[in-house]
Order: C-alpha cells, then sequence, then structure tokens
C-alpha cells in the first residue's frame, strides 16, 4: 500500500498518540472522569490561547465559533467592520450580514496583508462600530495580518477585536491577551493536530460585557450557556467526547515542546518552503507569509489542476488549490502540526518532479537543496529543552 502524505492546510495528519486516543472506549460526558479530563483541557488550551480568560469549546468547525462570535456580539442594527483579503475573512462580512448587523470593511487585495491607517481611518469614520472582525491567517492567500498593530488601534476605541486564528493558532504568534484581542476563535483541524469536529473561543472580559447587550437570536451557540456550564467544567449540551480525549493528547504534545517552539518549528518549515520555491523559481503569493502555508503561483506553462492531480496520483501527495478568483492560479502546502521536515522534503521533491513531467524548467535537487540548507542551519535542541521532531515525541 502505498503511503500518502497530507499537505492541505486543514485537515492536517494525526499524531499516532491523537489516533490512538480516538479509538479509545467513549465515556459519559457528565461524570467525573470526563470534567476532570475536561479541566485539564481547558488549561491547556488557555497556555495555547496565550491568555487567562476563559476559553470555550463548541461541537462545530471553525465556522460555528465565528458564527457564535457575531450572534453573542452584535444585535441587528449594530456597526461593525470587516477587514477583507481571502475567502475566509469575506465570511465575516457575510455571517454580519446573515445577522442583519451593518457592515463596514477594508479591502485587502488578495496576497497583500492589511494596511493599518486605514483600518485607523475606518473607526474614525465610523464611531459607533462595536466590533472588527479580522483574521489572523487567510488559509485562502497563506498570508498573515499583523493582528498586534491592528489590537493596539482597535484597544483605543470602544470596540472589541475578534480575530479568526482557525488556521493561524499553533503556527503564527497570537498573544490574545497581551495584545487586548477580545476573542480568538479556532478549529480542531489544523495546527492543533485533530481532526474537525471542534472549534474554541477565548473571550475576554470586555467580549464577555457585550454578549450579555447582544439581542440576536441564539440557541446552540449561546455562549452565555457555555460560560454558565463552564463553571462546574462543563458544557451545555453533549460534548464531543472523542475528540476532547484526543485534545488531551494532542495538547500534551504541543505543551511538552512549548507553544514558542511550536511556532518556531512552523517558521523553519516555512522558510525552507520558501526558500525551496524560490530556488525552483517559483513565485510567492503572500507579500506577508504566514508559518502555516506557502501559497504559490501557478507557472503560466503549467496547468495548476493538472499539477496539482499529479502530485496526488503519482505521488501521494496531496496539496490544496487556490479558492475563489485564485482557483487554478495558486497551490497551498501546509507545514503546520504534525507535518515534519522529513516530510515537507518528500512533497518538494514531489513538486520537483511533477514539475518536470509538466514540461517546466526545473532542476531536479535544487529545491531539496535549498530546503536542506534551512534545515541544515537549525541548532538540535539541547536536552531537557524542547523535545525531539513531532514524529519521536511521546506524551
Amino acid at each position: 500500500m502505498d503511503k500518502r502524505y497530507l499537505f492541505t492546510p486543514g485537515p492536517t495528519p494525526l499524531p499516532p498518540q491523537v489516533q490512538e486516543a480516538l479509538s479509545r472506549p467513549i465515556i459519559h460526558h457528565r461524570t467525573t472522569q470526563y470534567r476532570a479530563l475536561f479541566k485539564r483541557v481547558l488549561e491547556g488550551l488557555k497556555q495555547v490561547f496565550q491568555t487567562t480568560q476563559p476559553v470555550l469549546v463548541l461541537t462545530s468547525s471553525g465556522t460555528g465559533a465565528m458564527e457564535a462570535a457575531v450572534a453573542n456580539l452584535l444585535s441587528p442594527g449594530d456597526q461593525a467592520l470587516v477587514v477583507l483579503g481571502g475567502k475566509f475573512a469575506e465570511r465575516w462580512e457575510e455571517l454580519c450580514r446573515a445577522y442583519g448587523v451593518t457592515v463596514a470593511t477594508v479591502e485587502v487585495a488578495y496576497g497583500d496583508a492589511v494596511d493599518l491607517p486605514r483600518v485607523r481611518a475606518a473607526l474614525k469614520a465610523q464611531p459607533g462600530t462595536k466590533a472588527v472582525f479580522a483574521t489572523l491567517c487567510e488559509t485562502s492567500t497563506g498570508v498573515v495580518h499583523d493582528i498586534q498593530g491592528l489590537a493596539a488601534i482597535v484597544n483605543g476605541t470602544p470596540a472589541v477585536l475578534v480575530v479568526d486564528a482557525i488556521s493561524g493558532l499553533g503556527a503564527d504568534e497570537c498573544q490574545t491577551e497581551a495584545w487586548g484581542v477580545d476573542i480568538v476563535v479556532s478549529g480542531s483541524q489544523k495546527a492543533l493536530m485533530l481532526p474537525p469536529g471542534l472549534a474554541f473561543l477565548s473571550l475576554s472580559e470586555k467580549a464577555r460585557h457585550l454578549i450579555e447587550q447582544s439581542k440576536s437570536p441564539r440557541y446552540y451557540f449561546d455562549l452565555r450557556r457555555s460560560l454558565k456550564a463552564l463553571e462546574d467544567d462543563d458544557t451545555p449540551f453533549t460534548s464531543s467526547v472523542s475528540l476532547v480525549v484526543a485534545l488531551d493528547e494532542a495538547l500534551k504534545l504541543i505543551l511538552e515542546r512549548g507553544v514558542a517552539g511550536v511556532i518556531q518549528r512552523c517558521q523553519t518549515m516555512s522558510q525552507a518552503t520558501r526558500q525551496a520555491c524560490q530556488a525552483m523559481k517559483l513565485e510567492l503569493f503572500a507579500k506577508r507569509p504566514s508559518n502555516g502555508l506557502t501559497a504559490i503561483v501557478s507557472p503560466p506553462s503549467v496547468d495548476c489542476k493538472k499539477l496539482i492531480k499529479l502530485l496526488q496520483d503519482r505521488h501521494q501527495v496531496t496539496v490544496a488549490g487556490g479558492q475563489g478568483s485564485m482557483a487554478g492560479k495558486l497551490f497551498r502546502i501546509a507545514h503546520m502540526g504534525y507535518i515534519a521536515p522529513s516530510d515537507l522534503l518528500v512533497a518538494l521533491g514531489a513538486l520537483e518532479l511533477s514539475l518536470a513531467e509538466l514540461g517546466y524548467p526545473v532542476t531536479l535537487g535544487q529545491g531539496l537543496g535549498a530546503a536542506q540548507t534551512v534545515f541544515g542551519s537549525v541548532k538540535p535542541a539541547s536536552t531537557g529543552a524542547a523535545p525531539a521532531p513531532a514524529h519521536s515525541v511521546r506524551a
């Protein structure tokens, strides 16, 4: 059987410890046994989110947590500002309009990062803005935005800052509390190394105050219920027990290495990927690239869809294509979570072979060599510091 390699920016590969946890006999979610585990998970999530404030766990995809943020913060007719720039940022606008929120936008060209002075000007023009919605890593373009700078602007206003970090958390720096981000949303299937099905929200005191004022209809995603249940280390509705048990194992791996170490590891792999692409004379799409994935412009002489199919069918390497207006123009390689440097070398080697087969003038080994140079320059962690690469980490 051929070994398959997954390099999509969600879902991402699962560590053996997580796979083992998913296979365990299920336990009941209204027991002291489960609540003790859930409490440990909640504390671990606070460390990953870098906050002392509550982090809620929802049984949904990340979009469910995005919707929960909109429904719980705002009422119909409220004013919101959305920073655009990709398919997932556009989802914030769509959710706001679905709940009757008046939306102003700061337009960002695909591939570019947000221009902070334009956000400041937009907030000055709309002094009644209650919430600003932004994205840490725009997965569709591979761009990471300056959330720290954005928070510094929003914190000087009555508005709350809500950030989609579904693919960014655990790959790009996100100091939730230190930066003053009111809500950070994330999902299980990215850098947290789980299957899809769990979503998370951190809530500042400022955000919790706004939640109490919202008049939007809500039931399953009523965060007041979740906050109340959190007092007993519980959830208001049936929890996704097996995913939470697996999350416990994933968090052990992350915290054993340390959040800073995990982010540094992603940064090294991102640098290796980009150096390899530049050695292959491939154009990088993002002006401010994320640590979690690399968006690469398909050469004009290469059919992007054929390239992606060839990688998957011939080399068992699955990457993601472009989205929206970038469909057929981009391909995206993830390097977050359980993806290791050795895996990445497989992907880059397969990319060279596939490009050559499609007639693109690439020198085999040139991209691989550039990536290996990056990996070779990284000093191994000393004993007792960060553990070995994720493939050998034991919980």
